[in-house]
């Protein structure tokens, strides 16, 4: 029996395989593969990215492996973490938005910014912002049901609702009056400053690159958006002697268990940044990618109308109820990883095993696309088949299956994405039977994100 069989047997009906990129050719040369990360770094793996346990090669001036093996990940994710940091690259492009917020912190500043959150995001925490979660799903179920039959753009319509969530979750008010503001600031960075131009990949962190100036300017006009946010949420008070309504009490009151310190406002702006922005875009991702399938799959989404049926929707513990959604979500973020890659740079040297040494500045790369698709790893990697994940399945290795990361710096948001992932999709399958109104294929890219290559048009009808 293969690893593949054991990981996740086949079943009896024919899967459906979603559209995916074609494979980069294995001859591509080193400007062609950088104008192909620029556009999608999706697009630049070629077919032994999904066979070989690793791919080594030079990157202006390093070694770079891409590790497909769980041994390895482990290694460098759990076993010897604090020997591999972001990339000059990663920052380049994250720093203006989310500042030194937990993503992007290192050593003693993560370390205090991690211990720090912890208690905010514990599932009984998550259980008390749940409210806050269903009532921007049932606002948004409601306001589609006044577009059914009619074309709708589900991308937008998952980014806004996960934009409420957030907006409802950290600060107990509605986005209506920022909503708009905050997607022109995630749209116009992600257009024109997300994108790694070739100085972001080749110059040092300290080295100022053409796009820095422009992401400079932008951090400016960002950072007084958030404070002005925080402003309002300050202005509404605190009601005496009662626990913390939202994920900014939670922040406010939060401490470092070791040192008893709590967040710099400064510090405060730059978690915020973060959990709404990584929040609100990668659940929204997968919504999308969720529907998507489903309505590519008829039976599928037959499958989970039925389980959803009769099931509110409106407490964690209905999520115990939802397993096949929950499999939907889980087998719709293998197929489609929100975070598409784990880009590190060695801070010295390491052995990585098999003879794979690895010296300061080299480049590792763990790549959930390619993991989840890995064809030594998965029996049929590129079909939708929710089945893997339902109970009584054997659980894929916990190293080749990387939805949230893994080790120590595992996303600490991955319970309250999958509580909101899970309850809005059973919300809106239940309401409504999904279709595509056209049968253009829609194509993953790597931007940030694991983005459509465009929004395609869905019609609703009531169930």
């Amino acid at each position: 029996m293969s690893i593949a069989e054991v990981i996740d047997p086949p079943v009896s009906r024919p899967p459906l395989v979603p559209p995916f990129p074609p494979r980069a050719p294995e001859n591509m040369g080193r400007l062609a593969r950088v104008a192909a990360i620029r556009n999608s770094t999706i697009a630049s793996w070629g077919q032994r990215a999904y066979e070989d346990d690793v791919i080594q090669g030079r990157f202006f001036g390093h070694s770079s492996f891409i590790l497909n093996t769980p041994a390895a990940i482990r290694h460098v994710l759990v076993e010897n973490y604090e020997n591999y940091t972001r990339t000059p690259a990663g920052i380049r492009v994250l720093r203006p938005m989310l500042g030194e917020g937990l993503l992007l912190a290192e050593g003693r500043n993560w370390k205090h910014q991690r211990r720090t959150l912890a208690p905010a995001f514990t599932p009984r925490a998550v259980t008390t912002l749940v409210p806050h979660m269903v009532s921007a799903i049932d606002e948004t179920v409601a306001a589609l049901d006044r577009k059914r039959d009619a074309p709708v753009d589900l991308r937008e319509v998952m980014q806004r609702m996960t934009l409420e969530v957030a907006g409802r979750t950290m600060f107990s008010f509605s986005m209506a009056h920022h909503g708009a503001k905050l997607r022109d600031f995630v749209i116009e960075y992600g257009s024109r400053l997300a994108r790694p131009h070739f100085f972001d990949l080749v110059l040092p962190t300290g080295w100022p690159s053409p796009q820095d100036i422009s992401r400079a300017f932008f951090r400016r006009r960002w950072t007084r958006f958030i404070q002005a946010l925080i402003a309002e949420r300050r202005a509404a008070g605190k009601a005496e002697d009662a626990p913390p309504r939202d994920l900014f009490e939670l922040m406010v009151a939060a401490r470092d268990p070791e040192t008893g310190q709590a967040f710099s406002d400064e510090q405060l702006g730059d978690q915020v940044a973060t959990m709404i922005l990584a929040g609100h875009e990668t659940t929204a991702t997968a919504l999308f990618w969720s529907l998507y399938v489903l309505a590519l799959d008829p039976a599928t989404q037959e499958r989970v109308a039925a389980e959803v049926r009769g099931i509110a929707g409106n407490d964690a513990t209905d999520i115990e109820r939802l397993k096949f959604t929950r499999a939907v979500i889980d087998e719709t973020m293998r197929l489609y990883p929100p975070a598409f890659l784990i880009a590190r740079a060695a801070a010295g040297p390491d052995t990585l095993g098999n003879g794979l040494e690895v010296v300061k500045g080299d480049i590792i790369l763990i790549a959930p696309w390619l993991l989840h698709r890995h064809e030594k790893l998965w029996h049929d990697p590129n079909a939708f088949v929710p089945e893997r994940f339902a109970p009584g399945t054997a659980a894929p290795d916990r190293f080749a299956y990387l939805p949230f990361g893994v080790g120590p710096r595992v996303c600490i948001g991955a319970h309250f994405a999958i509580v909101e992932a899970t309850l809005a999709l059973a919300k809106i399958i239940r309401a409504f039977r999904i279709e595509l109104l056209d049968d253009t294929p829609v194509i993953p890219m790597g931007v940030v994100t694991t983005q459509p290559d465009r929004s395609p048009p869905f019609r609703l009808t009531r169930r």
